[in-house]
């Protein structure tokens, strides 16, 4: 892992990322797109989806998340930074 990729690097680039999903899923994007950027620890990135819990009524939809649609997220990443990173959700 890059010592200079940070959360903050990563924030820069998620419009890039997001795009580079949305050419390959536009449903993967949808869901990314909602996903917070909590924590990077080493090549461990913390994503959470508490804002779509703010509404009344189940919005988490953490059920629909499927492992492909994070392997595209781990691929875009990469694409765009050149890091492999592991997703977790808190």
């Amino acid at each position: 892992m890059n010592s200079e990729f940070s959360l903050e690097t990563l924030k820069s680039s998620w419009n890039q990322v997001l795009d580079a999903i949305l050419e390959v899923d536009r449903v993967a994007w949808l869901l990314w797109f909602d996903a917070r950027l909590v924590k990077l620890e080493g090549d461990v990135l913390e994503v959470s989806f508490a804002d779509s819990e703010k509404f009344s009524g189940d919005h988490n939809f953490k059920s629909a998340r499927k492992p492909e649609q994070t392997a595209k997220l781990v691929s875009a990443i990469l694409k765009v930074t050149g890091q492999k990173v592991e997703v977790i959700e808190s």
